[in-house]
């Protein structure tokens, strides 16, 4: 960076800097904890040789503070993707069973948002359609954050929830399914050239509940990309022009992850001891009654906390995941 042509071709130059900074936040965050570790172990060695038991206290109450860096640290270590850095934008679909699988779908769209927000990461609803009674359609969610899609990415599958169902008048057990998909917001240094000759934009009246919310104009925007069958659509503004900003982003997104499918599908191909990534499996069981137990299928993680699941505890699930 300090040679007189750095700057010449400045795409190269910023592409450096960036790799450069990526690197530096590893070292410094590690100087950091190591700084607070070596500060801990003085403290402890002159609590003992003094018998000065506040002291002791204080090294045990920051202890578990600093585990909690360093095993956050571990895990962003583990997301080398390029875009694992990058916001996501995750959705949501309910699968067959009607007012059970819309509430169902509801559930989870509150549970992501409560896991955002645990973590101080920023949501927004880019779109949602409602259920015909409750419950919710679809949904669109961005994640904003750092390392939001690399966290989020584990939570890609179908999600299948065992209750009693409230809305059975006899009570009886109900088993819904909902699936979740999560894609790295593909704006910013992921490049996804869209020709818009490719695009059908399609625009309608919005959906809803009625009232007062419902557009009286064709304000609703569907998007299609035609090589690829990939459709994104905003209803959620007022505005043509920002349902059409909004659903074009989605659409990045989501054309960026299937270029990535593509990818894999023919690496796949080519070496094939490794195993094929599939979607739309059954990744976790949410069971209400007759007992209560969160399990994922994958890594055999399980809780029976399920009211702090539901809130948003999904930590255990995702470190799983990613260190397995």
């Amino acid at each position: 960076m300090g040679t007189p042509n750095f700057w010449n071709d400045r795409e190269t130059a910023q592409q450096i800097i960036d790799a450069c900074n990526a690197e530096k936040h590893w070292v410094d965050r590690w100087e950091e904890l190591d700084g607070q570790v070596g500060d801990l172990d003085v403290l402890f060695e002159l609590a003992c040789e003094e018998g000065d038991a506040e002291s002791l206290s204080e090294v045990a109450a920051e202890l578990p503070a600093v585990g909690r860096a360093l095993d956050a640290l571990e895990l962003q270590y583990m997301l080398g993707n390029r875009e694992d850095r990058h916001d996501a934008i995750l959705t949501i679909h309910p699968g067959a069973g009607g007012t059970e699988a819309a509430d169902w779908a509801q559930m989870l769209m509150r549970m992501y948002t409560r896991w955002a927000e645990r973590r101080g990461f920023q949501t927004r609803v880019l779109d949602t359609l409602p259920g015909e009674i409750v419950g919710i359609k679809s949904a669109t969610i961005e994640v904003k954050g750092e390392y939001a899609f690399g966290y989020l990415k584990a939570e890609s599958g179908v999600h299948r929830l065992v209750r009693i169902s409230p809305y059975d008048s006899n009570s009886r057990r109900h088993t819904s399914f909902a699936s979740v998909f999560v894609y790295p917001d593909a704006e910013g240094d992921i490049e996804v050239e869209i020709n818009p000759n490719d695009l059908k934009v399609d625009t309608y009246r919005a959906g809803g509940a009625g009232g007062q919310h419902v557009n009286k104009t064709d304000s609703a925007v569907r998007i299609t990309h035609v090589p690829t069958g990939i459709v994104a659509q905003c209803q959620n503004e007022r505005s043509q022009y920002k349902n059409r900003n909004t659903a074009l982003k989605i659409l990045k997104a989501r054309l960026y992850q299937h270029l990535r499918e593509e990818e894999d599908k023919k690496r796949a191909a080519l070496e094939s001891t490794k195993k094929r990534i599939e979607w739309g499996s059954q990744i976790r069981n949410y069971v209400f009654q007759p007992y209560q137990m969160v399990k994922d299928a994958r890594t055999g993680v399980e809780t029976s906390d399920v009211p702090g699941v539901m809130d948003g505890d999904l930590d255990p699930f995702i470190r799983a995941y990613l260190l397995s």
